[in-house]
């Protein structure tokens, strides 16, 4: 069961049906309104009385709430009435000294405590009316729902989302601090005594949806989401490898965390030993040799989607005492299950398919509660927290994922297919074929192969240009995983500054493409490269 490790804590409200102002006098000019007030004893009596309180409780509104409102949002609210929204539920609890309930989360001893309850019982702060928690359901993954493509679209919001509200959609919660309102509130949560959160830094509740969302899909404990997948591995290497320790890594992997183990990492005293993606003799080797903390790699990797055998590699981490994390970017967790397959964690870059509309970024790292709250920490002290609007975003990209997926390892496949025919391109980099080296491996661990096809054109430099400067759909552009295609030649998009013959040494040839599908109607793109390749 997926389980979080931040409070779900969040300043509730109802909705109400229309209070019944007939019968009230309203101010027919500017100006009445001083002897209207006058009057008004007088006038309406104990009516007068009762309207005053209902007009009280109309005006209490829960903290933040106006701020947690987009201007329009705030507009379209006066045009149905102010008095339809009516925190009647937080009016009604605050300051009542509703006692303490253990929290049903396991949370994260940087944020708050972590006390065992049982499933259900609600959670509140003792007597600060700022703060609820909605009652945290027996399991957030029902039974009735028996598919991934479900999980996207419910799990952390239909399935136990901690924000009380009606929207079907989870609010976007913009505040960089939150508020105890008595000292005595803040010393219970510093004692672990009550949940909350506490500093913009250390959690949100829109973020939280995102984290358990994604640790759903993943059958993880926990799950921290950062702004980048560059951030979520950098932390995540010093936040699990000590001083002088070392790690094992591929040859074939994005180029920035390769210099960020090459350059960045001996300056803490870790080194690292580099070995070829399926070369699990020197893996052992490496192993044998040094007090291995990790072994990282990507399975697909980047750019030549090769697959490392998740299974045997962590089995075989795992008895020399090593960690093992699996960058499962370009399989999604739909595609790949690295945790289940035996990795310690599973990281992504949240700005790809999971994201899937080429315009927000983030990181994420999902695993057990132990290691990821392990993480967690020192992404508290380092920074890099998820704005609320992008994860806003991850949530709402995440609705469709299962159906971005589905087309693009179709259209995936058969694009490769079409690319191998071809008698202009020299090789097809692609899990789905047969003739990858990780084939039969692929099928063993994924249940489809992606989006991303790598291939070599029979040509130079400049034949490779002209081929994609043909292409009509697809952008040119450093990414992948979204709903929009694009192509990039490595060797100029990632590896330029680099000479020829050094680029050679990571076998990033002049002439390779790497093509992102998108979602567009495969015979468009059929058609597209097939007149690209005319043009050579």
């Amino acid at each position: 069961m997926a389980v979080s490790t931040c409070p779900r804590v969040f300043a509730s409200f109802e909705c109400r049906s229309d209070p019944d102002f007939s019968g009230y006098p309203r101010h027919e000019k500017p100006g009445q309104g001083r002897s209207f007030r006058r009057v008004e004893s007088a006038r309406l009596g104990a009516a007068a009385a009762s309207y005053r309180g209902l007009s009280s409780r109309i005006l209490r509104f829960p903290p933040n709430f106006v701020r947690q409102l987009s201007i329009k949002a705030r507009r379209n609210c006066s045009n149905i009435g102010v008095a339809q929204i009516v925190a009647a539920s937080w009016a009604n609890n605050s300051g009542s000294g509703v006692p303490a309930v253990p929290t049903a989360t396991a949370v994260d001893t940087a944020t708050t405590a972590a006390v065992p309850a049982e499933a259900g019982d609600p959670v509140v702060v003792p007597g600060n009316g700022a703060l609820q928690v909605e009652s945290v359901p027996a399991s957030k993954e029902a039974s009735f729902l028996s598919s991934d493509g479900s999980l996207t679209i419910h799990a952390g919001e239909r399935l136990g989302r901690g924000i009380v509200t009606d929207a079907i959609t989870t609010p976007v919660v913009n505040t960089s601090a939150y508020f105890f309102k008595k000292t005595i509130n803040l010393i219970d949560f510093k004692e672990k005594r009550a949940t909350s959160f506490e500093y913009g830094r250390y959690g949100n509740p829109t973020t939280v949806v995102a984290e358990e969302k994604i640790s759903a899909l993943e059958g993880a404990e926990s799950t921290v989401i950062m702004a980048s997948g560059m951030c979520a591995s950098t932390i995540m290497f010093m936040a699990l490898v000590p001083a002088g320790g070392h790690i094992v890594t591929t040859t074939d992997c994005y180029r920035k965390t390769r210099i960020f183990i090459e350059t960045v990492l001996p300056k803490m005293g870790i080194s690292a030993t580099v070995i070829d993606p399926a070369d699990v003799r020197a893996l052992e080797a490496a192993l044998k040799k040094h007090k291995v903390s990790l072994f990282f790699t990507e399975s697909p990797t980047n750019p030549f989607l090769r697959c490392v055998d998740i299974e045997f590699v962590s089995k075989l981490c795992h008895k020399y005492g090593a960690l093992v994390c699996i960058d499962g970017t370009f399989a999604t967790p739909l595609n790949q299950k690295a945790l289940s397959l035996g990795a310690d964690l599973v990281l992504h870059s949240a700005t790809k398919y999971i994201g899937g509309h080429n315009d927000v970024l983030a990181g994420c790292i999902s695993g057990s509660l132990k290691l990821v709250s392990e993480i967690r920490n020192l992404h508290h002290v380092m920074g890099g927290a998820l704005n609320p609007n992008a994860a806003y975003l991850i949530i709402r990209g995440m609705k469709t994922l299962h159906l971005r997926v589905q087309q693009q390892n179709s259209t995936g496949l058969r694009m490769a297919k079409v690319l191998e025919a071809h008698p202009k391109v020299a090789h097809v980099y692609y899990p789905g074929l047969p003739s990858h080296p990780e084939h039969e491996l692929a099928k063993r661990q994924m249940t489809g192969f992606g989006g991303v096809v790598s291939f070599e054109i029979d040509g130079d430099l400049d034949t490779t240009i002209k081929f994609v400067d043909s292409l009509k759909i697809p952008y040119i552009a450093p990414s992948f995983g979204g709903c929009e295609s694009i192509v990039d030649q490595p060797a100029i998009m990632s590896y330029w500054d680099l000479s020829q013959a050094d680029r050679l040494k990571y076998g990033i040839k002049d002439t390779l493409v790497r093509f992102s599908i998108g979602v567009e109607d495969f015979e468009d793109l059929k058609a597209d490269v097939l007149q690209a390749l005319d043009t050579i």
